[in-house]
């Protein structure tokens, strides 16, 4: 095996694109840096975990429900194939799907918004901000020289300047009045370097590639989920059209789109004609194999509008970088965002949801607490070190909060029961 020479140069990307904030020797010749960056987070810590904590029903519920990990590698198959189609590098593509979810706490966004009172007074707590950080700063690969743009600290898995951008839904950081955001402001360093020639505020091709495959993937398999668990009946939705909501889904389905309610109701009507929706759904193998067609054509349906209407707009050409825009034709974007509002409605908003979701809150803040009190000794050794060179209390917070954000849902539980009863 070859281990001399230089990485293989992607087509469609500058050198600037395939730079690392520390620079770095190949090390095997023929690879691509977006192939190394790819690697590096399938091979990472953050990722494992993943594999449990929530995606939209508890991990651990059932063997066969979605966590986090099956869901960035079902979104990293959509987004691969998507990109690819339109002329982006696949294995960058790939890397931003699978480092899309790595800050996400236990318990999913309800651990999200826990964490995010507890950080209130040192900028708050966002999974895609955390997400950066992981790959930056937490999961342990590469440190930065002296002489280096972190003098002797972590600089994680040392993605290059593509990954990084590609991996950032949300490309600025904490704004008044918003909630979503991409960057904490002790780590404005690397992502100003990850920015560089970046127009502000908007994100580049891949990442919007990343983002549209995000939603295909767990709008349509939080639906199959659903169904499998027995919290929804799939004949409740013929219900709901522009005529009639008697389940309340139209409204939730507003949360996710600027839509009337006679719009998202021919979304419903749209979606519910298809040929290969289902009647019914009784758990047995046909129906299992229907349910799995299902999903497998909605993906089709979603990934294939987004293409053809890109392919009219920008053309037959290598789209990458800053060079083009995703574009979602309304009504498929209508139609994600009414399968988004069947997991909430149904799964969400079930009955007896809103207490167990109250306990995973009061569990994640307690945690919190009691590790501010006895950090460092309960810290993982990973952390110590940051928590021991904090210059002050919100730097020492804010690895507090690194290391509960850390957690599986599992592991938050017993910590808890470990540290706080």
């Amino acid at each position: 095996m070859d281990l001399s020479g230089d990485d293989r140069h992607s087509d469609g990307y500058a050198p600037d694109d395939e730079a690392r904030w520390v620079q770095e020797p190949p090390k095997r010749a023929g690879r691509t840096a977006f192939s190394r960056d790819r690697a590096r987070v399938l091979h990472s810590a953050a990722l494992r975990r993943l594999a449990a904590k929530t995606q939209v029903i508890a991990a651990g519920e059932s063997d066969f429900l979605r966590t986090r990990l099956t869901h960035s590698l079902e979104c990293a198959q959509v987004g691969r194939e998507l990109g690819a189609a339109l002329g982006c590098d696949p294995d960058l593509v790939e890397t931003a799907c699978l480092s899309h979810d790595l800050g996400h706490p236990p318990f999913g966004h309800n651990g999200e918004d826990a964490l995010d009172e507890v950080a209130s007074g040192i900028g708050g707590f966002e999974g895609n901000a955390q997400s950066l950080r992981i790959l930056t700063r937490l999961e342990a690969k590469s440190f930065s020289p002296v002489d280096g743009p972190r003098p002797d600290g972590p600089v994680g898995l040392n993605l290059t300047r593509a990954a990084l951008d590609a991996a950032s839904k949300y490309p600025w950081p904490r704004r008044e009045g918003a909630r979503k955001f991409g960057v904490y402001a002790d780590d404005l360093d690397v992502f100003t370097w990850a920015r560089a020639g970046a127009p502000e505020g908007r994100t580049c091709f891949e990442a919007q590639v990343m983002d549209w495959a995000d939603d295909v993937a767990y709008s349509v398999h939080d639906v199959e989920d659903a169904l499998v668990a027995g919290h929804l009946d799939i004949r409740a939705l013929s219900g709901a059209g522009r005529s009639s909501d008697p389940e309340g889904l139209l409204d939730v389905a507003s949360l996710y789109a600027d839509a009337a309610p006679d719009e998202l109701g021919e979304a419903v009507e749209r979606l519910t004609s298809l040929p290969f929706w289902p009647s019914s759904y009784d758990g047995s193998l046909r129906d299992l194999a229907a349910l799995k067609n299902l999903t497998s054509q909605l993906i089709g349906r979603f990934c294939a509008a987004a293409e053809r209407a890109t392919r009219e707009r920008h053309g037959d050409g290598r789209l990458t970088r800053y060079a083009a825009d995703l574009v979602v034709p309304r009504e498929q974007r209508l139609e994600v965002a009414v399968l988004k509002a069947v997991a909430n409605r149904w799964v969400m908003q079930r009955e007896g949801a809103a207490s167990v979701y109250s306990g995973q809150r009061e569990i994640v803040q307690e945690l919190a607490a009691a590790v501010r009190l006895t950090a460092p000794v309960t810290l993982d050794p990973v952390l110590r070190t940051a928590y021991d060179g904090a210059p002050d209390d919100d730097a020492r917070l804010r690895v507090v909060v690194d290391q509960i954000a850390s957690l599986t849902d599992r592991s938050v539980v017993a910590w808890h029961q470990r540290l706080c009863r």
